[in-house]
């Protein structure tokens, strides 16, 4: 009787179920927790999810989506990689795949019939944890099978591309030691990657301050799954009506939808095709290479330079930074040295990767082609950062490029847009092409340990300035400068000093630190702190709405907002605090600003006075208060000019509710 050839073998399939019963029935338990919490809450305190007459069904829908963000790509990373392990761990012993393979079943047919036995075991959990899902909704009354179809859909293609994703390095791994580093560092060697390269980066490229660019962070998909599947809330104002009678507007969630889980599907087609790799691998994969770290052949030279390369950057800058960067003084990377760090580096990861592929320690006769190369990378890598061969430090993005510009000076944020802020942005482009065209002059400046000729301390100052360019293609540049500011180049037109100070002392931007002319923000409240009295009060509404418009007529009459690059101290203020708080529409953000009173707001001070907020005996300065504090000082002879000191505030967004930390202008005299 001739025999057959199987794609499928039921008795394997179910042997595996049965062998590896406790890390799945482990983790079904562990899956059964949370819902079956859930359960019994709803059970015992009837729909606690929602007051009553509130629908129950999208907080309930909410907290599926989140678990699906949050949990589920960590998770599935981990529980994917040891199901997987557990059922190709025949293929890391030379007995085991010996005897499995001449079994009369195909190679397609024992990859099947592992495949789905191991993916079988990723989706028992989420089975078990998916149907105590459904009674919990049904009992809380808050069924939504729209709801619960995106999250079966989201959870299957999670657990399909992580347990995919195990299998494909399952089969370019020999051992079982080696198939969990190199499953890890595979997942997130693009965030690694892209930290370690902005990090060397930053020591050679003049303004360049990313700790990450994000531009491959979707090659960690555990990372950019994390970062961008999020839930949209929908809510809706209602009118309640306490205990005691008192009527109040509250907020109700009436719906929510899945943000960006098409990235899933996306995922699970890419598992698709790492699955098609793993079948065409274990075609051509050899029984020996059993216990090898790295089981095909082609793979090999890109392990032992990829960890050279790894090494480089990473062992080459500790080096570096361990054995001369403590006893440089200069801001930026010594090229020589840093280059003969990464070289040592480098050969030693050269040397860790081949004995790992050898299993042996005799690996020295005839690599010096290998050290060579890896040694004349490091040096043309180093070379290359340092000559600045892609031009990155001179790149200013072009208007038309941009979508919005994110810059911080002076202690104050804003955040531009072309179609809206054309000139603004433009001054701001003029001042990183001012500030490029001065790299010479800076760096100069901040090596020096002595003053210039002539020049004295209270001319010279230093200043931060932040510049984020979100481009329309979805790109990010962002540049970080410091930058001294002198009184001669400040009145030196074209010069980065003057250049800035247009900017920040325009009357448009001092307008934008009290969200005058503003239709997103609203002035909703605030608070004053006076001293004297040793008193706070906090100011409704309409007060709010009256003080800041007094300070918009202080502004109008070059009272406020002008800022001083040389002030020294808040002496001049008076010693009280103000502050301003603001809110977009429909809740979308707050915002709050502190305001230093001084002598010269006529306009705030006198609307103080109106609202009965002050009086004479609170118009006191900090210096007079407090003048064992300022006896340092020499005595001001006038009231001088006025400067914006910082403060830090939050801000959301219009075009979606992004939050950026910003500052807002307090002023007080010179």
């Amino acid at each position: 009787m001739q025999s057959k050839t199987s794609f499928f073998n039921g008795t394997l399939f179910r042997k595996n179920l049965a062998r590896f019963w406790p890390l799945w029935g482990l983790a079904s338990f562990l899956a059964a927790l949370f819902p079956l919490a859930l359960l019994v809450k709803v059970l015992r305190d009837g729909t606690y999810l929602a007051l009553p007459g509130d629908p129950a069904a999208p907080e309930l829908t909410r907290i599926y989506y989140s678990v699906v963000g949050d949990a589920g790509p960590v998770l599935f990373l981990i529980y994917g990689a040891l199901c997987a392990l557990a059922v190709w761990s025949y293929l890391y012993s030379p007995r085991s795949v010996g005897l499995l393979h001449t079994l009369p079943i195909r190679r397609e047919g024992l990859f099947l019939t592992s495949f789905l036995s191991g993916l079988a075991m990723v989706l028992l959990p989420c089975a078990v944890a998916g149907v105590l899902s459904v009674l919990t909704s049904l009992a809380a009354g808050a069924f939504d099978p729209v709801g619960l179809g995106v999250t079966v859909l989201a959870v299957l293609g999670q657990a399909f591309f992580f347990f995919a994703s195990a299998t494909f390095v399952c089969f370019i791994t020999g051992n079982a030691f080696a198939m969990a580093p190199v499953y890890f560092l595979l997942h997130f060697l693009a965030v690694i990657l892209d930290w370690l390269v902005s990090a060397f980066a930053r020591g050679f490229i003049f303004g360049f301050d990313d700790y990450s660019t994000g531009a491959v962070e979707w090659l960690s998909p555990a990372v950019y799954l994390q970062n961008h599947l999020g839930v949209i809330s929908h809510q809706e104002e209602v009118e309640r009506v306490t205990a005691y009678g008192e009527r109040y507007t509250d907020r109700v969630l009436v719906s929510v939808e899945p943000e960006n889980f098409h990235l899933i599907a996306l995922y699970a087609l890419a598992g698709l095709a790492l699955t098609a790799l793993a079948v065409l691998l274990y075609r051509r994969r050899r029984s020996e290479s059993a216990g090898d770290v790295v089981a095909v052949g082609a793979l090999k030279p890109v392990f032992r330079y990829g960890l050279a390369a790894l090494a480089a950057l990473l062992g080459g800058q500790f080096l570096y930074s361990l054995f001369w960067g403590s006893f440089q003084s200069g801001r930026y990377f010594d090229v020589l040295p840093l280059a003969v760090s990464m070289a040592l580096a480098g050969i030693i990861g050269y040397y860790a990767a081949s004995m790992l592929l050898a299993k042996s320690l005799r690996v020295f006769r005839g690599s010096w082609r290998g050290i060579l190369a890896v040694a004349l990378g490091c040096a043309a890598v180093c070379c290359g950062m340092k000559f600045d061969l892609l031009g990155v430090a001179d790149r200013v993005p072009a208007a038309l490029e941009v979508r919005e510009l994110y810059v911080s000076a002076a202690g104050n944020s804003y955040t531009l847009t072309p179609e809206a802020d054309g000139a603004l942005l433009e001054q701001v482009r003029a001042v990183h092409q001012a500030v490029i065209a001065d790299e010479a002059y800076i760096l100069s400046m901040d090596a020096m340990t002595t003053l210039p000729a002539g020049m004295e301390e209270t001319d010279l100052t230093w200043e931060s300035i932040s510049l984020t360019y979100y481009l329309k293609d979805g790109g990010k540049v962002s540049r970080w400068y410091r930058v001294p500011v002198t009184r001669d180049r400040l009145a030196r037109a074209g010069t980065y000093d003057n250049l800035l100070d247009r900017f920040v002392n325009s009357d448009a931007v001092k307008a934008r630190r009290l969200h005058l002319d503003d239709s997103f923000w609203t002035v909703t409240g605030g608070s004053l702190y006076v001293n004297v009295q040793n008193e706070s009060y906090d100011l409704g509404s309409r007060e709010a709405e009256a003080v800041l418009a007094a300070i918009g007529r202080d502004l109008a009459n070059g009272d406020w907002g002008t800022y001083d690059w040389f002030r020294v101290s808040n002496g001049g203020d008076y010693a009280m605090d103000l502050g301003l708080e603001f809110d977009g529409p429909d809740g979308e953000g707050h915002d709050y600003i502190s305001i230093s009173l001084t002598p010269a707001m006529g306009e705030t001070v006198a609307a103080l006075r109106q609202l009965g907020l002050v009086t004479d005996v609170d118009l006191v300065t900090y210096r007079e208060l407090e003048p064992e504090d300022y006896a340092w000082e020499a005595e001001p002879t006038d009231a001088g000019p006025q400067e914006a000191v910082p403060t830090t505030a939050v801000e959301v967004l219009p075009d979606g509710g992004a939050v950026q930390s910003r500052t807002a202008g307090e002023v007080s005299p010179a």
